[in-house]
């Protein structure tokens, strides 16, 4: 370059250099006209003018002093610049149209200026060759550096954004509990994110009413990062708080549309001063639950639309996170609610055993099981004690355990022994999958189950008991000893073709028999042997009550949230002594009735029952005829004084007693009917020698003349 040259760029240079003002502003003029879109984001139009203004007047200053351009060096903070305006969103292409539009300006300047100084035409020539080279090979140099900072900038931002979105699919829906998936949302976004998240869900979809009329704007706060505790001042929508969206405010319109939105502007919000903000709404399965806000307060930067973008991706797997937990969540609310209607509520009135249950689901991601026992009290004062599991969890293994509880009190009330009644049930168990669908999508897995069914007579004090792949019971002696009571193994409901067989044992008054699922003594930190253990410890201690001991037991043997759910059953044995009892063996003779009708009158009058002793004779007079007429020696009259008074006549026969009425010009078939009306219940039960006939009776029973009327 020769001197003349030189002097006339580093005279012009100065001359507006000290008007750097005005071609500032022409160059913002420029920009806010060809680039509008970086207005719309204050802090990025601001940083983009600051960045323009600082290299006119650097490289004003180098043309100023006849630096080579080559030489000149980018404004001090251009580079961190050049990185912030990429934190902010702005393009790649945005930045170098700036950087052409603002050279543009200023050589249009420089080379109007130029002739203002020398009317040389040549000289100006030359000068506006050097000009336009020297700020070329200036804006080139020095953009170059400001892109590769920008990319550098992108490329981090955008592995940051990536390890976010892994750390939220591995941080978010840990559980399936609702509050804390949400938490979980809240607290990662704002230790990398944001300064302050809530999270609102839809009070419908919270609590799966999704009926029309529902409030759409209705939300109830259940997250917030930070703490609330960590704040000074409390906020503004407490935890579980129900409040109403304004209508038309971006998180209503989230609810409404279903699409997230990004708000700069200073706004107040629990004592801090907001200035960007982006309101996400959490859909799931098309439907939307709720919205999450992110907003800050310290971090200078502005949400850009790649935020928006990470905030979208990380609400979206929270969303199904929250969706999958409510689900759960009301799947084994429906599935709790029906075990529990289908389990006895209170223990049926009988003076065989004083009984003590409990049941609890399992906790964590199991949910409800099939577990479920019966008090069933039978003919004869005797009661049935029921213990079962169901295999799998939720509403299929509660709605089988309701099922199969329904048959094992059919069955029951037929007097089955143990092990018929075990039969029978194992065939209930495999009748469903012979009736079930082609179709694979309901195809609801295999249905198994185990049972316990245990018999006790008070009178004769023996306990007859089965198993179909449960557990043993445990029985505990007066003295405090504990065992498990040796059943023989029978194969699990749902086999078929493989037999059951019963166990009969004497249990002296006041013993504790316990039945109870596998739930109670299997666990992840202990093997059933150890748990076994410790059941025994547990039912040692003395209580004051079953119900004392029900407790004791859960406590020592569960943890706070049990992997499998439990039943538990404690009964405790009563007898009924000869004061109670009474039997007299009958002669196969027409004359024996009669003999039957005062044994029946003396005994009910030495039991403070004379005023029942009409009602008895007759019900006994019909029971030891049909006997006589139709069984077989023996024949036995029981009376039976407990709660009220039952009367059974047994007979070698199996031949079964059968209800029908008589027409009018019968001579007999009125017996039964007659039995029938006088008693509360009655029915016949069969023995492997013989049956019995029973009816019991109330003292309020009354001759009902109107079953011989017309």
């Amino acid at each position: 370059m020769d001197d003349q040259v030189d002097r006339l760029v580093s005279r012009v240079a100065r001359e507006l250099g000290a008007r750097a003002d005005e071609v500032t502003a022409d160059v913002e003029k420029a920009l806010r006209r060809d680039l509008p879109a970086l207005w719309e984001t204050p802090e990025m139009g601001r940083t983009v003018s600051k960045n323009v203004a600082e290299y006119i007047v650097t490289g004003l200053s180098g043309l100023a002093r006849s630096v080579e351009p080559e030489l000149i060096e980018a404004p001090p903070g251009a580079l961190e610049r050049a990185r912030r305006l990429a934190r902010y969103g702005m393009t790649l292409d945005a930045m170098l149209r700036a950087f052409r539009l603002a050279q543009g300006v200023v050589l249009d300047r420089l080379i109007a200026e130029l002739p203002r100084f020398t009317a040389d035409a040549p000289l100006v020539s030359r000068a506006t060759r050097y000009v336009v080279a020297s700020t070329t090979g200036y804006i080139d140099r020095t953009s170059e550096q400001e892109v590769s900072a920008f990319q550098e900038e992108r490329d981090r931002r955008r592995q940051w954004r990536l390890e976010m979105v892994n750390e939220a699919g591995v941080r978010i829906g840990t559980t399936l509990d609702v509050a804390r998936t949400t938490q979980e949302l809240a607290d990662l976004a704002a230790e990398r994110f944001a300064d302050l998240v809530t999270v609102d869900l839809l009070d419908s979809a919270l609590h799966g009413d999704d009926t029309p009329g529902q409030d759409r704007l209705a939300v109830r706060r259940v997250a917030r990062a930070p703490a609330a505790a960590r704040e000074a001042q409390p906020p503004a929508v407490a935890a579980r708080q129900l409040t109403t969206c304004v209508d038309g405010s971006p998180t209503a319109r989230a609810l409404a549309t279903g699409r997230p939105s990004r708000h700069h502007g200073h706004q107040s919000l629990d004592g801090h001063r907001i200035h960007s903000t982006l309101v996400v709404p959490l859909r799931a399965r098309g439907s939307t639950l709720g919205v999450a806000e992110f907003c800050r307060h310290r971090n200078p930067d502005l949400y850009d639309d790649d935020d928006l973008l990470l905030a979208q991706e990380i609400a979206a797997r929270a969303a199904i996170a929250v969706d999958n937990a409510r689900r759960y969540t009301h799947a084994r609310a429906t599935a709790l609610t029906l075990q529990r209607s289908l389990l006895p509520r209170h223990a049926p009135r009988q003076s065989a055993v004083e009984v003590a249950h409990r049941y609890l689901p399992a906790g964590g991601q199991a949910g409800v099981g099939g577990d479920w026992y019966d008090v069933i009290p039978l003919s004869g004062a005797r009661v049935a004690l029921v213990v079962g599991d169901v295999v799998g969890h939720g509403i299929h293994a509660a709605a089988t355990m309701g099922r199969l509880r329904t048959a094992v009190r059919t069955l029951a009330d037929i007097d089955l022994p143990p092990d018929e009644l075990l039969t029978h049930l194992d065939d209930v168990v495999l009748r469903p999958s012979g009736e079930a669908s082609d179709d694979p999508d309901e195809h609801l897995g295999e249905t198994g189950a185990t049972c316990l069914y245990a018999v006790y007579d008070p009178v004769s004090r023996r306990c007859t008991l089965a198993r179909a792949g449960h557990v043993p019971p445990a029985l505990t002696s007066r003295d405090g000893t504990v065992e498990l009571l040796e059943l023989p193994p029978g194969p699990p409901l749902g086999l078929g073709g493989l037999p059951f067989e019963a166990m009969e044992v004497e249990l002296p008054e006041g013993s504790l028999i316990a039945l109870f699922t596998d739930g109670l003594i299997e666990a992840r930190d202990h093997d059933v042997d150890a748990g076994l253990t410790r059941l025994r410890h547990a039912l040692a201690r003395p209580e004051a009550s079953l119900e004392a001991i029900c407790d004791t037991v859960l406590e020592t043997m569960l943890p706070d949230r049990p992997d499998d759910d439990v039943a538990l059953l404690l009964a405790r044995t009563h007898a009924l002594g000869a004061r109670q009892v009474a039997t007299w063996d009958l002669d196969a003779d027409p004359a024996a009735v009669a003999r039957a009708r005062s044994y029946v009158s003396r005994q009910l009058g030495e039991w403070g029952l004379a005023d029942l002793a009409f009602t008895a004779e007759l019900v006994v007079s019909e029971l030891a005829t049909n006997a006589i007429r139709y069984g077989r020696p023996p024949i036995r009259l029981r009376l039976i004084h407990d709660r009220g008074l039952l009367c059974e006549v047994s007979d070698g026969s199996h031949t079964t007693p059968h209800l029908r009425r008589a027409r009018v010009f019968d001579e007999g078939g009125r017996g039964l009917l007659l039995v029938a009306q006088l008693a509360e219940h009655w029915g016949t039960r069969h023995a492997r020698r013989g049956k019995t006939v029973w009816a019991g009776l109330s003292e309020s029973a009354q001759f009902p003349a109107s079953a011989f009327a017309g």
